[in-house]
């Protein structure tokens, strides 16, 4: 034995072979060069996130948004604006993976799309019907827009490309990057998949639960959070038409429901003016329950886990309040018109909310991820990388059948083990003998009978069974090396004659 493995069994304890000594040194070998070079890539990453710093006496909750905008640079002055729509409202605000285009539905028909960041106009269209949401698709060249009947897809111009008429009386939209899926809730209760790329329904069935409202992704696993009236969050697979998990969330009918960005926690609020965190891993009780004077009508995570609550016409930023509880707000904004949709902006500090009376966008200092990879969502893309991106997306499409409760269980091998092999081999041994499906001919009269051929039925199974003996007594002799076959008649030249079963 080598002077390593006999200094490997004096430091492992607990451990009493020297295999899993071994065994266990080299795994702790592994994490450590896995967390140096973590460490190593963390260089790279030359951002970093602030937050709010008050002197002594004074809190965050004091500065508003006209403080903030003049302590900071032009560049991310720019981003605090308002827009003052006050004939089509309410509106819903919705903001590209990569954080850099922006989508506004409003509740009369008025859709609009454009680059926030330098103002530039995309298109603007009236669909001279109701808007109950918008939602883009893998590129800011596509978006949806869920109206009156049916679902209607625009290009960046405003061009109509596709009626969904599969797709009817649409309230709540989600799209799944990864597998090019179009989820939906309607108003009847039924939940649908469409498959963007081949514009087929990949699933689509009643859930039985009444209207369905509140409706938000797992970026985790792909699967729909779905909240109900009963106070009950369901969680679904386009494969499987039953939920995959329930959980009794609040005792109340529920008003809104958001999972984080990157998949393990949920929030929820309910009518009972009550808001509850949960680890989505876990879904063993909530983490946090927080109480509040008026229902809470939107909530919403950030990418460094701020959480935004809405009531109102009052929008509440919370700070670090998954794992401790925060008795006041990180900051807070009113308007003058009552809040219809909030919504975070990725790898930026901004804040998008949607008024009756248009849209604001306010700034957040340390909401957002400073850090982005390139390869993943690029706010500075050019044509040529969106088109190289989204051919790349096309060609790492995931198939729906691959949406589980636990993605890692994917790419797990089902292994057979000797135990199992030893069982069924045990319970081969024992098989009944196959009976043999026998039908006599049918001949003229007083020439056969029925009772002739039920002789005849039972003497071929006899015989039938007779060689299946022989063959488990020949398998047991020779140790189970041998196969059992079933009970079949001797092969014959003469059977290619034979009427194909």
């Amino acid at each position: 034995m080598k002077k390593s493995e006999k200094n490997v069994e004096n430091t492992v304890k607990g451990v009493r072979t020297s295999v899993h000594k071994r065994k266990h040194h080299t795994r702790q070998k592994a994490i450590q060069f896995a967390a140096e070079e973590a460490a190593k890539g963390e260089i790279l990453l030359t951002e970093s996130g602030g937050f709010l710093e008050p002197d002594d006496g004074e809190t965050s909750l004091q500065f508003n948004q006209t403080d903030i905008k003049a302590n900071v640079d032009i560049a991310s002055a720019a981003k605090s604006f308002e827009l003052k729509l006050e004939n089509f409202g309410p509106y819903r605000c919705r903001y590209t993976r990569n954080g850099r285009h922006l989508l506004l539905g409003g509740k009369i028909g008025h859709v609009a799309a454009m680059d926030w960041v330098t103002k530039k106009l995309h298109c603007e269209l009236n669909v001279m019907e109701s808007v109950h949401d918008v939602c883009w698709l893998h590129l800011e060249t596509m978006f949806a827009v869920a109206q009156k009947q049916w679902v209607y897809i625009y290009d960046h111009q405003g061009i109509e490309l596709h009626c969904v008429k599969r797709l009817n009386r649409v309230s709540k939209m989600e799209f799944l990057p990864y597998h090019f899926l179009l989820a939906t809730a309607g108003e009847t209760g039924y939940l649908s998949w469409l498959d963007i790329s081949i514009g087929e329904i990949a699933g689509q069935f009643n859930t039985r639960l009444g209207p369905l409202n509140l409706l938000s992704q797992n970026p985790y696993n792909a699967c729909l959070c779905v909240g109900h009236a009963k106070g009950v969050v369901s969680m679904w697979s386009p494969t499987v038409r039953e939920p995959l998990v329930k959980i009794l969330c609040h005792k109340a009918p529920m008003t809104a429901l958001h999972v984080d960005p990157r998949g393990q926690h949920l929030v929820t609020a309910a009518v009972d003016r009550t808001v509850k965190v949960w680890d989505v891993r876990k879904l063993v009780g909530p983490l946090q329950s927080y109480h509040f004077n008026s229902v809470v009508g939107n909530v919403a995570f950030s990418q460094k886990d701020l959480l935004a609550i809405s009531m109102g016409n009052v929008v509440e930023i919370f700070n670090d309040c998954i794992y401790n509880t925060q008795k006041k707000p990180y900051l807070r904004h009113r308007f003058s018109s009552h809040i219809s949709n909030i919504n975070f902006v990725p790898y930026e500090d901004v804040l998008g909310v949607g008024v009756k009376h248009g849209f604001a966008s306010l700034l957040v200092p340390g909401c957002g991820e400073p850090n982005f990879d390139a390869h993943e969502a690029n706010p500075y893309q050019t044509k040529t990388q969106r088109r190289e991106a989204e051919v790349k997306a096309l060609l790492e499409k995931i198939q729906p059948d691959l949406i589980t409760l636990d993605p890692t269980k994917i790419a797990q091998v089902d292994t057979v083990k000797l135990r199992d092999k030893i069982e069924a081999k045990k319970k081969l041994l024992h098989v009944k003998a196959p009976k043999i499906s026998y039908e006599g001919k049918n001949k003229m009269k007083g020439r056969g009978g029925v009772a002739k051929m039920a002789r005849n039925k039972k003497i071929v199974n006899e015989l039938a069974k007779k060689e299946f003996v022989k063959k488990v007594k020949a398998l047991k002799e020779s140790g189970g090396k041998n196969k059992i076959l079933k009970a079949t008649k001797p092969a014959s030249a003469l059977d290619r004659f034979l009427p194909k079963k």
